[in-house]
């Protein structure tokens, strides 16, 4: 296809041979299930069939790819592969000498890149922890407990040492090496960027914050096996290898059991696809020349893509290798549907007699995980405010009921630009609430920032007393927000 083409709107989903419909029905299912999800993008033959965002998320926001950023990292390690400034076969710790101790131990001597691209090292598990110093030197100073290259163990340290190498050879983050032999001509984001490890470098298994769509057009030249239209912009012969089954993972029950290729996972129907936490995907189908990928926040509610794979798989049934008949009246409702998508509150009933007992009233707890001394709510019609104090002082947050109101989540803190260093900045956040029964509150509190994360809390009232359950889904933070606290009214 014409590059100046590539991710223009279709005519329509029918047009491409995906049913207005059947996408229709894709959407209704993410809602009635309540799935947190941000984005959506189909690509059929180069063209975007369909595209949504759910408020207050849009096609221009800067989204955390979480783990999706470890299909960047092997996109780059094949671009210093073209161009002869590695191979697979090296050794990794030839490159990085400095963070390996003195008698490095065989087993991590002989890692290559090819053990590391395909999640296959020596050491047990993940190596670094948020209180380490040196992400990329922990990966060679862990005690080893297997050759390299022998069983799949997916390990974010692996992806952080390919991208201190990516950058340690080019001198400049990962992200700037690959503008303009492959970002550049694909027209992503410029704006995008890597949050940073401990020691400086980017945090490339997991730290790119990009557009939606940007994340789609890496998906489309993988698809594509390296071109970009007709420009060739990595070699055909590391997509094809990247992106097909390189080591067996049948050994973990998460994810996926079809395999596991570059940084790449393999998929059912001869797919592929990039994860990341939390649910941001893009799938890969190359004999249907289709691409789904989609941003949104499932922490804690299963494997990566749980709750979205199976709306998805029915939606996938219905395309079509050929245009189908157009279909207005599916089409007109779909176009509507996109227009309303925005992230649900809390469900529940809007009201409670409890208002009145409970409204400003002061309640002193006692000792709890979450350090919390007193608490209060106070209601204003459609709308509250939760106020407490913890450990590091006063809080408040304004909360929606039956409805969100956007804000900033009352901690500062927690990490932003690099981990390990604490930003003094709170995070911007969606909060609401509902009651469950006539005694019983419950608030769900989205983080929407660069970091992504939920809290959920249950107020519960019987007679002076209060009881409170705190539970959080985040990396690294929201930890003093975890727990199970009780009390009663202040004297």
């Amino acid at each position: 296809m014409n590059t100046n083409k590539l991710f223009s709107p279709a005519n329509s989903p029918e047009s491409v041979g995906i049913p207005s419909k059947a996408v229709l029905e894709f959407l209704e299912g993410i809602d009635r299930d309540r799935t947190c999800m941000h984005g959506f993008l189909l690509v059929r033959h180069g063209l975007i069939a369909a595209e949504g965002y759910w408020a207050p998320y849009h096609k221009d926001s800067m989204h955390r790819m979480y783990s999706v950023s470890k299909s960047f990292v092997s996109l780059a390690i094949g671009l210093m592969i073209d161009e002869g400034k590695l191979s697979l076969n090296d050794p990794v710790s030839k490159f990085l000498p400095d963070k390996c101790p003195e008698n490095l131990h065989p087993y991590t001597a002989q890692a290559t890149v090819r053990d590391l691209l395909m999640m296959a090292t020596q050491n047990p598990r993940n190596s670094y922890g948020r209180g380490d110093k040196d992400w990329a030197a922990t990966f060679f100073h862990m005690n080893p407990t297997h050759p390299s290259g022998t069983i799949f163990s997916y390990d974010t340290a692996a992806t952080v040492v390919l991208n201190t190498i990516v950058e340690r050879i080019s001198g400049m983050p990962f992200l700037e090496y690959m503008r303009p032999k492959l970002l550049d001509p694909i027209g992503f984001t410029k704006e995008a960027w890597c949050i940073k490890t401990p020691e400086g470098t980017s945090w490339g298994g997991s730290g790119v914050l990009c557009k939606l769509r940007d994340m789609a057009k890496l998906a489309y030249v993988c698809l594509n096996k390296g071109k970009w239209g007709d420009k060739q912009l990595i070699s055909k012969e590391y997509i094809e290898a990247a992106t097909s089954k390189q080591i067996d993972n049948s050994n973990i029950a998460i994810e996926t059991r079809e395999g596991y290729g570059y940084q790449i996972w393999r998929e059912k129907n001869n797919g592929f696809s990039f994860r990341g936490m939390g649910s941001q995907l893009a799938y890969c189908f190359p004999d249907k020349d289709f691409i789904f990928a989609c941003i949104s926040d499932t922490q804690g509610a299963g494997p990566t893509g749980f709750g979205i794979q199976k709306h998805f798989e029915r939606l996938f049934e219905k395309i079509s290798d050929e245009p189908l008949p157009e279909d207005p009246e599916s089409l007109a409702k779909l176009n509507e549907k996109i227009k309303s998508l925005h992230i649900l509150p809390e469900y529940g009933a809007l009201h409670s007699s409890y208002v009145d007992k409970i409204n400003g009233v002061w309640y002193e707890l006692n000792e709890n995980p979450m350090n919390i001394t007193r608490t209060r709510l106070i209601f204003e019609g459609d709308e509250g405010v939760w106020e407490y104090e913890n450990a590091s002082g006063f809080k408040s947050l304004r909360f929606g009921i039956g409805k969100k109101v956007a804000g900033h989540f009352p901690q500062t803190n927690y990490y932003m630009e690099q981990i390990g260093k604490e930003s003094g900045i709170p995070y911007k956040c969606l909060a609401s609430a509902a009651w469950m029964e006539e005694h019983k509150l419950n608030m769900l509190v989205y983080i929407t920032d660069i970091y992504l994360g939920t809290l959920k809390i249950t107020f519960s009232f019987k007679n002076n007393d209060i009881a409170i359950y705190m539970r959080k889904v985040a990396e690294w933070f929201l930890d003093e927000y975890h727990g199970i606290a009780s009390g009663t009214v202040q004297s």
